[in-house]
């Protein structure tokens, strides 16, 4: 054989391997997903709404009669924005239980024999939750505006508020998505998440004014990051805020910023970390 020969690669017969989509893509593709099962079967995110819902009327038109405001203030205008920030409180049941089911069913095992990255599943999930927030959101604006709520912050601080509510959402979406890929299979795990989120959400300024609060309560209740949220969606909206002095009247915004980067930080890897342990 001369120095020259070329020595000729047999064609590949097989068929030709996967493409894997890329995390965006791919996320994009699941969220359509959820999008589409949620409109065949819309019952999960509507009672979701209705509930809190109740919440808002209970309070306003039971208890409102009753609870006065440090610095002044209607109830209504106090509690509408307290009641967004615990209704994306409320997203941590349904992604978890989500999250728990797909991986209970072997959806999540068909997802990994698909050209699909690991993120991808649970950033398809997280956008479903997401648009699903939006439009809880815009609801509770029009229900609040029925009731005598009013936004009197100019359009950029209202746009801002929404902005710092969905960014909470966004940032307790991965604490389910992290409880429903662990602790998701085993029994009574939704009462187990029921027994975590009702006292965050109702320890904290959604209802009443921490300065009516025993001062321990109150310190507790304005370190709660639902707090933050609720106040600095207050602030901006105009609403009266309940609180008249301390960190938190000072730096609500920073804080509404910080307290969610800070749980984004540790439940996305995590969240990560979960799913790659599922293949074991």
């Amino acid at each position: 054989m001369s120095p020259h020969t070329t020595i000729g690669i047999p064609p590949r017969t097989g068929p030709a391997p996967a493409r894997t989509t890329g995390i965006l893509r791919g996320g994009w593709i699941l969220t359509q997903r959820e999008l589409a099962h949620w409109a065949r079967q819309p019952a999960t995110p509507v009672f979701g709404l209705l509930f809190t819902i109740m919440l808002l009327l209970m309070f306003a038109f039971i208890f409102g009669g009753s609870m006065r405001l440090p610095g002044g203030g209607e109830y209504v205008q106090f509690l509408l924005p307290g009641m967004m920030a615990l209704a994306m409180m409320f997203g941590i049941e349904s992604t978890m239980t989500a999250m728990a089911a797909d991986a209970r069913k072997g959806i999540t095992d068909r997802f990994r024999s698909m050209p699909l990255r690991d993120a991808a599943v649970s950033l398809g999930r997280v956008g479903a939750d997401m648009a699903n927030s939006a439009v809880e959101l815009a609801i509770l604006v029009a229900g609040g505006l029925l009731l005598g709520w009013r936004i009197t912050g100019s359009p950029a601080a209202a746009c801002g508020a929404v902005l710092l509510l969905l960014w909470l959402r966004f940032a307790l979406l991965w604490v389910g998505t992290f409880l429903g890929l662990t602790l998701g299979r085993r029994q009574g795990a939704e009462m187990l998440v029921q027994v975590l989120v009702w006292p965050v959400g109702f320890l904290s300024t959604v209802f009443a004014a921490p300065e009516l609060m025993p001062a321990w309560l109150g310190a507790v209740a304005e370190w709660n990051p639902v707090s933050a949220t609720a106040t600095a969606a207050r602030e901006l909206f105009g609403s009266p805020t309940g609180v008249t002095g301390g960190w938190l009247a000072e730096h609500a915004v920073f804080a509404a910023v910080l307290w969610p980067l800070l749980l984004t930080a540790v439940f996305l890897p995590l969240s990560g970390r979960a799913y790659r342990r599922l293949r074991k």
